[in-house]
């Protein structure tokens, strides 16, 4: 659940080009050709970028790619007319991080492993113009764009261990599991003065929470509400409930979710935007999130200038 960015520049001389990786002698240093729009489509694919064994977003089954960013990248590269590649992305401490090694920089120890978008990214202007001290844009290496889905927090619960979850106060008494160093982890260990410190209890993801919930060693399970979805929606957790609970002191619980590509790849965004774009707006996207039994929301990007009517249809009511 540790989800992060970023994008660079590369320079594309005016001489037939073959989308083909450089190799100069050095493994470990060798970066490949700098894929721009006309690139990736004469190569024939599209590398998509996403975070490795995160149900429901990107995951694999019997070894091929599943989840719901897979599929929306599937539907961006069948859009193109090209072929869909997963680049799987192992997190790092920051987005930043993730976004270097993925998207413009690569990784020091590979520096051909990147991809040509990358998915899951949050689609937030604060953090895409942020400074350091110098005044220097942090992220002027990427771009960020593309929203196509509204996140929020979610809590699932045992009816068996509480009759309801009205209010977060409830976990000054009772159990609650959390992936280990998240915002809920963070969240449930200081809020209310830390009164609910000692309830919460860690697990390496939201799945392994679950398992707990079922072994009767917490009460609920807080997570993003993609990932309760999806664990209630096993046979083996049709016991438990969604809560209905706000989250009092929490800053961000709602936030788009969008994508990134190197700043000097904007064709290619723009491209990949507008096929984003059609699949939002005409439900397309909203069909692939309830064929996985997920609930969707419109990225609050959209609801800027769309009528409700218009939002309705995009999140499949009509």
């Amino acid at each position: 659940m540790k989800i992060i960015l970023s994008f660079l520049i590369s320079v594309f001389l005016s001489l037939p080009v073959v989308a083909q990786e450089v190799n100069d002698g050095d493994e470990l240093l060798n970066r490949p050709a700098d894929r721009t729009y006309d690139i990736v489509l004469d190569s024939g694919y599209l590398k998509v970028g996403v975070y490795r064994d995160f149900p429901p977003y990107s995951y694999e089954v019997d070894g091929q790619p599943r989840g719901i960013d897979v599929e929306l990248g599937k539907l961006i590269a069948q859009e193109m007319g090209v072929e869909f590649r997963v680049h799987w992305i192992i997190p790092d401490e920051e987005l930043g991080d993730d976004l270097r090694n993925n998207v413009w920089k690569g990784h020091y120890l590979d520096k051909q492993r990147l991809a040509d978008v990358m998915m899951r990214v949050p689609y937030d202007k604060q953090y895409a113009y942020m400074q350091d001290s110098t005044g220097e844009y942090i992220n002027e290496q990427v771009v960020l764009f593309g929203p196509y889905q509204q996140e929020t927090w979610q809590i699932a619960y045992n009816p068996e261990k509480l009759d309801t979850v009205d209010t977060v106060a409830v976990f000054q008494y009772h159990p609650i599991g959390v992936e280990i160093d998240t915002l809920p982890d963070f969240y449930l260990s200081s809020a209310l003065q830390g009164r609910m410190r000692n309830q919460v209890r860690h697990y390496p993801n939201v799945r392994a929470a679950f398992e707990a919930m079922r072994n009767g060693e917490v009460s609920a399970v807080m997570g993003m509400r993609a990932e309760i979805h999806h664990e209630l929606a096993k046979p083996e957790n049709e016991a438990f409930m969604q809560a209905q609970n706000g989250f009092p002191g929490l800053m961000k619980q709602v936030w788009d979710v969008g994508m990134a590509v190197k700043h000097t790849h904007r064709q290619l965004g723009y491209a990949i935007e507008g096929i984003v774009n059609r699949l939002v707006t005409e439900g397309t996207l909203s069909e692939a999130f309830t064929g996985m039994e997920l609930a969707y929301s419109v990225p609050g990007y959209y609801r800027d200038f769309l009528s409700e009517e218009a939002i309705a249809q995009a999140e499949g009511q009509k």
